[in-house]
């Protein structure tokens, strides 16, 4: 933990976890083969956030467009994510971490929930980290549904649309019971931010490294978390109010 200080790590880290198929394609593999390499990564990862007790860790593991993509690999992908969730539950409970997870879980195959919903009864009463998994999940999806339901109680007369604030429409979100992302890492090279917590990230440090995710070690997250160490976090206010403030 070399250059880290401990009083100064991000409250949530966010990861967008990419480039597994250019990993594999760069070695002749096949992509399957990146994305249980990768799958190595999350488990050692969670273990070095836990290590410097990170409180909240949130992976975006499958997104909404992820569907899309070939019916084969799209089978391997849930048929892993069972298999790590069922694997990992064990070791959660021993660290004493929380699972969650966001995005929608009705499109997900039956036996995956299952694995999911035990995860997410048997980790509930922990108190250390939570570990968020980001599954079927949009962020404008989660946006719309979240005014959908605002729409729902203004029609029913429960609220008043001048009632409406940040803080409400925050609570319809998946993310409720979670602060949002102070920092956000995605590898592979990729500068954009895929759909992903798009109303969470307003005030997120954004970090991108050309590292692909089967690649990126512990020396790597230290890196970007010694990155985030060196940003002044202003939300809107000067220097100088943050220096009389403190």
């Amino acid at each position: 933990m070399k250059g880290l200080i401990r009083e100064n790590l991000p409250r949530h880290l966010a990861i967008i976890m990419d480039g597994n198929g250019r990993w594999a394609k760069a070695r002749m593999l096949r992509r399957i083969v990146g994305h249980q390499k990768g799958v190595e990564t999350v488990r050692m990862i969670v273990e070095e956030c836990t290590r410097l007790e990170i409180p909240y860790l949130t992976l975006f593991a499958f997104s909404a467009e992820n569907w899309l993509r070939p019916k084969t690999e799209v089978s391997a992908l849930m048929t892993m994510l069972k298999k790590y969730i069922m694997a990992e539950t064990t070791k959660m409970m021993r660290n004493n971490i929380r699972f969650n997870v966001i995005g929608n879980r009705s499109e997900l195959p039956a036996d995956v929930n299952t694995a999911l919903v035990n995860a997410l009864e048997q980790t509930a009463g922990n108190t250390g980290m939570t570990l968020t998994l980001a599954l079927s999940y949009g962020a404008r999806q989660e946006m719309l549904s979240a005014a959908s339901r605002l729409v729902a109680d203004a029609v029913a007369g429960k609220i008043r649309p001048d009632e409406i604030t940040e803080e409400m429409f925050a609570r319809h979100l998946y993310t409720a019971d979670l602060p949002d992302p102070d920092f956000l890492i995605r590898t592979s090279g990729e500068m954009r931010i895929s759909n992903f917590l798009l109303w969470q990230l307003a005030y997120t440090e954004l970090y991108f490294t050309e590292v692909n995710w089967p690649d990126f070690t512990k020396e790597e997250l230290h890196r970007a978390l010694r990155d985030f160490q060196t940003r002044e976090r202003r939300f809107g206010k000067t220097s100088e109010q943050l220096v009389a403030r403190s």
